[in-house]
This record gives C-alpha cells, structure tokens and sequence, in this order.
C-alpha cells in the first residue's frame, strides 16, 4: 500500500458520557452514529455520509477526555520500532482490531500522544479530506520544540514542512505535507501542553459556533480568520474534549 504511511486515517474519541458525545456531534458536525458491535466493549463509529470518519469509546482512568489521531502506516511492528529508537513512547504496543488492522498508541518525544493503524487492504478510508465538511480537514501539533517534532515526524513519516508563516512576534506557524498535499501545521504555545488536535470542516463557522453554544459546549476561541480565508473556532465539548473547527465563515 504504497503511499499511506503518515497518511491521517482515523479520529477517536474518549469521552465520560457517550450518548452526551453522539447527541453533540451529530448537532454540531451532522454525524450519524451507531454501535459498531465490537465485542466486550461499547465503540461507536460516526460517518459523514456514506464515510465512517471517526470513532467514540468511554475513556477509563487514567486515559484522558480527549481527541487522538490516527496515522495510517505499512507496518505498525516497523513503525514503533523506528519510533522508539527516535526517542517516542510506547503506551499501547501493535495489537489487532478485527477486520480493522493492527494498530499502537505512542508518545512523541516531546510527549504529544499519537495512534498509529496498519490497516487492513484498502481500509486507509477517507476520513481525512481538506474539501469536504463533516472530515477531518486539519491535523495540528502544540509542542514545545516545532523543530525537533518536525524531524522526528519527518524521519517516522516522510512529512516536509512547507513553510512557515509568522504568527505574531513571539510564534511561527509552521506547515506540513504527507506527499505533497498539506495535512497540519505545528506550533509552540507557552505553557501549552504538547499534544494533537483534530480540525473538522463545516459548512459555517459562525452557524458552528452557535450551534456548539446550543448543544451545550464552549467557544474558546475565535472564529479566527487563517491563511487562505478559512475561518477556525476553538471549542470544548460538554465533557470538556478540545476540538476545533473549519470552514467559510
């Protein structure tokens, strides 16, 4: 499967109140979400459409309220080889998921927390794609050093940075392409802690914004206009999940 490693193939949710997560979601990004029947566990998978884009899972102590993204890599065995001797974590070594592939949960040595998946023959799925709302359409890394995540990420994936757009005086911007199409951007933020945030497209970011203030969660931020006229908007789910938003205004 030429061409998916690094690739963003997977958004996934831990949450304290899964029918509180489904119902906000589905408002705000216009999901459908059902039960996906894995044994022994409760997992929801959420689709845009006909496109299965993310998963819901009740997050157990010490696991965090939180977004993680999942890379599409050849080999996860590989990939958390060539992670650990780059100086990542591992929390969860490569284990299966029927009829799903086989995936790892790893920290970056900055200590920002990734998923990797080896999915099975043409399962990389479509839940990334910059065009369409209800996606992930942005991939974004806080960390503490942009330059050493840069080279960790660009050995483990082949990720280039694009360019680097000033922010202000004091923070740069710095952007990155999985084979020439760009996929995130990367940035240090004081007393941040290092971590991944998932962007998801919608139609409007102002009707965004007031569609999450209805359904019972919080606008951190913005909107914010960013480079190429998209509109960003910085929120937090009723269970507190950080997560942000894109779109026209």
């Amino acid at each position: 499967m030429p061409g998916i490693q690094g690739l963003p193939c997977w958004y996934e949710l831990g949450t304290s109140n899964l029918e509180a997560a489904k119902a906000f979601y589905g408002a705000i990004l216009g999901w459908s979400v059902a039960d996906s029947g894995m044994p022994g566990m409760t997992y929801l998978l959420a689709s845009a459409g006909a496109v299965m884009v993310a998963g819901m899972m009740r997050a157990e102590a010490p696991q965090p309220v939180a977004w993680s993204i999942y890379f599409a890599v050849e080999s996860a065995d590989a990939t958390v080889a060539a992670a650990e001797a780059l100086g990542a974590r591992v929390h969860v070594p490569p284990s299966d998921i029927p009829n799903t592939g086989r995936f790892a949960v790893l920290a970056d040595p900055q200590g920002a927390g990734f998923a990797i998946l080896q999915p099975l023959p043409g399962g990389d799925g479509g839940a990334f794609d910059l065009r369409k709302p209800g996606h992930g359409n942005w991939n974004e890394l806080i960390t503490p050093d942009p330059a050493a995540a840069l080279a960790f990420y660009g050995k483990l994936f082949g990720w280039a940075e694009t360019r680097a757009v000033p922010m202000g005086p004091e923070m740069t911007y710095h952007i990155f392409a999985h084979d020439g199409q760009d996929i995130g951007g990367t940035c240090a933020l004081p007393g941040a802690p290092a971590q991944w945030k998932p962007y998801f497209g919608v139609p409007s970011v102002k009707a965004a914004a007031e569609a999450v203030t209805r359904a019972g969660g919080r606008v951190l931020h913005g909107p914010d206009q960013v480079p190429g006229g998209s509109f960003t908007l910085q929120i937090a789910d009723p269970q507190g999940a950080a997560v942000a938003l894109v779109g026209p205004a």
